[in-house]
C-alpha cells in the first residue's frame, strides 16, 4: 500500500508514477474523497469538543441544583448526529482504503520505463546455451518417452493444467527440492520453516494478492472463506505482520517449500503442454525482512542466492530487470531468472526476485524499532523463488537430454538420488 501522505503532498507526481505502472489514477475523484474525509474529521472533532462541553455543563448544572433535562436532551442530540457524522467519516475512510489498496506499488528511480517485457532489459548471463548435435526434445516428449510424466491421468484426477510425475522424475522433482533447501539454510543462512497452505484474508491482503488478484485464487467455501497459498511469499512473509521487532532481530532471512496453487485467470491458450503453467506447482521461496537502508543490498543478495542453485545445477541462464509495465503489482523493483529450455530454444523465467519496499510491511504494519529515536518505522520485504521446482525438473531434463532419450543427472543430485547418474530408456 502507497503512503496516503504522498498522495496527499503531490498527488501530480504520485499519478505520474502510477501511470508508468499502468495504472490511471482519477486525481479529480480522489482529491473530493479526501477533501470530504478532512471535513468529516473536522466534523467529528467539532462534534467531540462540543459533546464532551456540554457533559462537563450537565455536571456543573447538577451540582447548583439545576434542571438537567434540557441539557441532557441536547447531549442526545449531540451523540445522535455524532454517531450519523462519524458513520459517514468510517465509510469514507473506507473508500479511500479500498482505493490505496488497488493501487501497485512505485517503482525504484532506477527501473526502466516500459509497457510490457519487450522493453526489459537483460543484465549479464552465465553458463555456455548447449549445443546438440541432434534436435532436442522438449520435456513432455522425454517425460512421454521414459514413461514418467502422465498428464492424461492426471487430467482423469484433476483436470486439465495438472501433471503426474512417476519413478525417477518424481524422485528427481524431490531431490531438486531437498538440494535447494539444503544450499539455501547452509550455505546461504536462511531459517527453514514450515508453513500452512490455507490462509485467511487479511494474510493474502498483506501481500496484495487481494483484493486486486481474487480471481486468480483458490477459495474454500468457509465463512469467511481461506485460500490456498499462490506462493510461500503469502504467510512467510506475513510473519512480520502486526509486529514491531527490536533493531538486533532484523533482518530475518526464510526459505520455506510449499505447493502453490493458481487459478491462471487470462492464460487460456498459454503454455497448456507439460509443466510450465500449472495450477499446482511446488517452489522453494526465499524471503527477506530488513531495514530500509538494506534493501537494495538485500535484493542483489537474495536475486544471487537464487542465481547459485542453477550455477550449481549447470544450467544456463539470465537474468533481466523488468521495465515499470511489466513488474508485479506490489514489486518497486524486480530481478526475473530465466533459466535456456533447449526443448523451446529460449529462455523461460524460473525465478521471479522483488523488492517490495514498504508497500507490504505498511499493509501487514511490519515495523521495526529504530535504536536511535525508539520509534517504529516500517520494514521493506523481498521476496524470490529459490527456485521454481517444476521448471528446474524442465530445466534439467532438457539440458542433460542425450541423443538416445537418455538423461545424465547433474552431480550435485546424484547424492539425492542414491548415486543415480542417469535416467536411461
Amino acid at each position: 500500500m502507497l503512503d496516503p501522505l504522498t498522495l496527499r503532498n503531490d498527488i501530480d507526481a504520485t499519478a505520474a508514477a502510477l501511470k508508468l505502472r499502468g495504472y490511471t489514477l482519477d486525481i479529480d475523484a480522489y482529491q473530493a474523497l479526501e477533501a470530504r474525509r478532512k471535513t468529516l474529521q473536522m466534523d467529528v472533532e467539532a462534534l467531540q469538543n462540543e459533546r464532551n462541553t456540554s457533559a462537563r455543563s450537565i455536571g456543573r448544572a447538577k451540582a447548583q441544583g439545576e434542571d438537567i433535562q434540557p441539557l441532557l436532551d441536547a447531549v442526545a442530540q449531540l451523540g445522535s448526529k455524532l454517531a450519523q457524522v462519524e458513520s459517514q467519516f468510517k465509510t469514507v475512510r473506507e473508500q479511500l482504503a479500498a482505493w490505496l489498496l488497488d493501487m501497485p506499488n512505485i517503482a525504484s528511480p532506477d527501473v526502466p520505463v516500459g509497457t510490457d517485457e519487450t522493453d526489459n532489459l537483460e543484465l549479464r548471463t552465465w553458463g555456455e546455451v548447449p549445443a546438440f548435435d541432434f534436435q532436442p526434445r522438449d520435456h513432455v516428449e522425454l517425460g512421454e518417452l521414459h514413461q514418467m510424466m502422465d498428464a492424461e491421468a492426471a487430467a482423469r484426477l484433476a483436470g486439465a493444467r495438472f501433471t503426474l510425475l512417476k519413478a525417477s522424475m518424481a524422485r528427481m522433482h524431490r531431490a531438486l527440492a531437498q538440494f535447494m533447501l539444503d544450499t539455501h539454510t547452509q550455505e546461504h543462512g536462511y531459517m527453514e520453516v514450515y508453513v500452512p497452505y490455507l490462509v485467511k484474508a487479511e494474510t493474502m491482503q498483506g501481500t496484495g494478492q487481494l483484493p486486486k488478484f481474487a480471481d486468480d485464487a483458490f477459495a474454500t467455501t468457509d465463512e469467511p472463506p481461506r485460500y490456498l497459498v499462490p506462493t510461500a511469499e503469502v504467510p512467510v512473509t506475513n510473519l512480520a505482520a502486526n509486529q514491531i521487532f527490536a533493531a538486533d532481530a532484523i533482518p530475518l532471512k526464510y526459505v520455506a517449500q510449499t505447493p502453490c496453487f493458481r487459478r491462471e485467470a487470462g492464460s487460456a491458450g498459454k503454455d497448456t503442454r507439460g509443466m510450465i503453467r500449472q495450477h499446482q506447482f511446488e517452489k522453494v521461496e526465499l524471503v527477506h525482512i530488513v531495514r530500509a537502508e538494506d534493501s537494495a543490498a538485500g535484493h542483489e543478495e537474495l536475486t544471487g542466492n537464487a542465481e547459485r542453485i542453477l550455477q550449481l545445477l549447470e544450467l544456463p541462464y539470465r537474468t533481466i530487470v523488468l521495465c515499470t509495465g511489466d513488474m508485479g503489482f506490489s514489486a518497486c523493483k524486480t530481478y526475473d531468472i530465466e533459466v535456456w529450455l533447449p526443448g523451446q530454444a529460449t529462455y523461460r523465467e524460473i525465478s521471479s526476485c522483488s523488492n517490495c519496499g514498504d508497500f507490504q510491511a505498511r499493509r501487514m504494519q511490519a515495523r521495526v524499532r529504530n535504536p536511535d529515536t525508539g520509534k517504529p518505522e516500517l520494514l521493506h520485504t523481498l521476496n524470490g523463488s529459490g527456485l521454481a521446482v517444476g521448471r528446474t525438473l524442465i530445466a534439467v531434463l532438457e539440458n542433460y537430454q542425450q541423443r538416445d532419450g537418455s538423461i545424465r543427472i547433474p552431480k550435485v543430485l546424484q547424492p539425492y538420488m542414491g548415486g543415480q547418474t542417469a535416467i536411461n530408456s
